[in-house]
């Protein structure tokens, strides 16, 4: 939107003594992430070695569901050739990579990978904010270099495999819920796009950080599909009324004996 203000709607705010804002480009997005339709939101979390099967499953799913969810063993198998060969399907690309390491390392690879075209790239909260920012920066720069849109940067707050069991284990004590909400915090603090988060934080996180921040949930499994290893799951319907935006679903879809079908299922329960 551009131009001078409607002088309707400027009369009736100066009435009630109010100013009239032009919504801005980022404001636009917010607001359309949140109206994602049901097929748009979903991300086919396609965990393989094999680059037929990914190409073939991808190819297939492509106009069903949003985009396409690949990991760190089809990257290892394949690399940016590989993505670029499953991108070709028409889908958008979540490249889930969950870079951790030193703030000049993770921005060398965020830079690398973004010409690639991708829609989403993820790094660790847990790397700090340093880490987090040049990770930002690199994504953009690059982009605007290689003449591509700008990948939504997203953390991962605590892994979906993980309950509070585990975190005892290795030290981290404290809620999950208080260690994914100060993640998140962080991420927010560092310019990032949104966070990686189980749907059962996505009610503190909101909370915390406001409706136009992103958050992607893993860890989703239908009524109907087993909970394989993640350990803090909800349905897609429950996912979506807590407010995820995007949601990643594997197994039930790509184990499915009709992985169409079962997507179309998904949709039809969002819808």
């Amino acid at each position: 939107m551009s131009g001078p203000q409607p002088p309707e709607i400027s009369s009736i705010l100066t009435d009630v003594g109010l100013t009239y804002h032009q919504p801005t480009a980022s404001l636009m997005e917010d607001r359309m992430t949140q109206t994602l339709s049901a097929k748009d939101r979903i991300f086919c979390a396609i965990d393989t070695t094999d680059l037929d099967h990914a190409i073939d499953l991808a190819s297939t799913l492509s106009g069903v569901i949003g985009g396409a969810k690949l990991g760190k063993e089809f990257f290892a198998a394949h690399g940016p050739q590989g993505v670029r060969a499953v991108a070709k399907a028409g889908m958008p690309i979540f490249l889930d990579v969950k870079y951790h390491d030193i703030p000049n390392t993770v921005a060398g690879a965020v830079r690398a990978v973004t010409p690639m075209g991708l829609k989403i790239v993820n790094v660790h909260a847990a790397g700090g904010l340093d880490m987090m920012k040049r990770a930002g920066d690199a994504a953009r720069e690059a982009a605007d270099k290689a003449g591509v849109d700008v990948p939504w940067v997203i953390a991962v707050t605590i892994l979906t495999s993980l309950d509070q069991g585990d975190l005892d284990d290795v030290g981290l004590k404290g809620p999950i819920e208080d260690r994914v909400v100060k993640l998140a915090e962080l991420t927010q603090k560092a310019g990032l796009d949104g966070v990686v988060c189980s749907a059962r934080e996505i009610t503190p996180v909101r909370k915390a950080l406001g409706p136009d921040f992103k958050l992607i949930t893993p860890g989703i499994r239908p009524v109907w599909a087993t909970s394989d290893d993640q350990k803090r799951i909800v349905s897609p319907a429950d996912a979506v009324a807590m407010g995820s935006d995007v949601l990643v679903i594997g197994r039930p879809i790509t184990k499915a004996d009709d992985p169409v079908a079962a997507a179309r299922k998904i949709v039809a329960e969002l819808s």
